[in-house]
């Protein structure tokens, strides 16, 4: 703003020069005329012979004609000096001027300079922020992260713990024998998962509640379970089941032809090594349970492999090692007792109808007075084990009927 008006003023002085100039050129110039008028009108008075008093006259007024002409000519000069100095002074204005532009353009380009440096410092900051922003984001996301994956590692670290806790609480069955005691046997299901899982429903759905132990040799074995009390009998399909699951099919059955069904007898397949079985290796040593099972090697290999699968409900408890090479990977082995041996060698010395074989009248390893099983239970940790895989028995009356009466029969 400040040259601006510099420059303005710059450009008024000198018009004011140029018209001083042209007003002294224009009097110098009248000057001249008038001189050379002068010098005429004096030649023809001094041809005419005037007298010398006009003459005179006239040279006086010619002699102050000079003097107002160098005069003039002086103030001329001074004008003259004057504009020049003007001019020049105008130069220097111009040159003021041309520096305060300089500077003013300078000054211009410091500001310009610090503007583009704030803004800089600005894009710098805003930069920092944001990188600072970022980094606080991806620091909170990355722990968010952690968390999340410490989380899970710890859930699954627990789940696994929890599962490998709880495969290792295996179930236990607790077996209450009126007047002798308590035995606790833990049930193994990596053996004989099958085998483990009826005796399971069996005893979880009260089958053994009331029933003996109906066979008992020293130093070997006791036997129990079985409905008949002497060896005979099986359970059937509907002692599988809860007293809700059947009343729920009975409801749900109109026909009622499921209870036709809980009526049939069933065996499950025999899980050891003779039978074809080579997961279950255990050793039938002194407290293992096992699945009592029929015998019918005598009438040869292939009605033998059916009493392999005829197990149903009765099972035994070994009291000695000196039988376990008769009886392993022939016999299902699938659990151990854990509490009350003594118990089992109680029951095991019990008083018997007979030690002897082929009195009719007695009946061989029979207790005169069976211990009576109050009741079995099985602690499962929260595991539902669900039903067995059943199937229909060996009828061996069946098949003695067509041996003596014809038939195809079993060769």
């Amino acid at each position: 703003m400040a040259n601006k008006n510099n420059n303005k003023k710059t450009e008024k002085k000198k018009e004011e020069s140029k018209k001083e100039v042209k007003e002294v050129k224009e009097e110098v110039k009248k000057n001249d005329s008038k001189k050379n008028d002068t010098k005429k009108n004096t030649s023809k008075k001094a041809d005419s012979n005037k007298n010398k008093k006009d003459a005179k006259k006239e040279i006086v007024k010619e002699e102050s004609t000079s003097k107002k002409d160098k005069e003039k000519e002086k103030v001329k000069d001074e004008l003259k000096v004057e504009v020049e100095e003007k001019v020049e002074e105008s130069k220097k204005d111009k040159k003021s001027d041309k520096k305060a532009e300089k500077k003013a353009e300078k000054k211009a380009e410091k500001v310009a300079k610090k503007e583009e440096k704030e803004k800089r410092k600005a894009a710098l900051e805003n930069n920092k922020y944001a990188i600072q922003t970022k980094q606080k984001v991806s620091l909170i996301v990355t722990a968010i992260v952690i968390v999340l994956v410490l989380g899970l590692i710890a859930y699954v670290t627990n789940t696994i713990i929890k599962k490998v806790n709880y495969t290792t609480q295996n179930p236990v069955a607790t077996i209450e024998v009126e007047n002798y005691g308590t035995i606790k046997v833990e049930l193994l299901p990596e053996y004989a998962p099958n085998t483990v899982t009826n005796f399971i429903a069996l005893s979880n759905n009260e089958f053994y509640d009331g029933l003996t132990f109906h066979r008992t040799i020293p130093d070997f074995m006791i036997q129990g379970g079985d409905p008949n009390g002497d060896g005979s009998g099986n359970a059937t399909l509907g002692d599988l089941k809860s007293e809700e699951e059947k009343n729920a099919e009975n409801n749900t059955d109109a026909n009622n032809t499921s209870a036709e069904d809980d009526t049939a007898e069933y065996s499950i397949e025999g899980e050891f090594a003779m039978n074809g079985y080579d997961k279950n290796t255990l050793k039938c040593k002194r407290g293992v349970i096992a699945m009592a099972r029929s015998d019918y090697s005598s009438l040869g290999t292939t009605v033998a492999k059916e009493g392999y699968n005829s197990a149903s409900c009765q099972f035994f408890i070994v009291t000695s090692e000196e039988h376990e090479s008769s009886l392993d990977g022939q016999y299902a082995g699938f659990g151990k007792v854990i509490e009350g041996m003594d118990v089992v060698d109680k029951i095991a010395n019990v008083e018997v109808q007979t030690r002897e074989s082929g009195d009719n009248t007695l009946k061989q390893d029979m207790p005169i007075d069976p211990p009576v099983i109050t009741s079995i239970r099985v602690d499962t940790h929260g595991v539902d084990y669900g039903k067995p895989k059943t199937q229909e028995p060996f009828d061996y009356y069946s098949y003695m009927m067509r041996q003596y009466y014809g038939g195809a029969g079993l060769q």
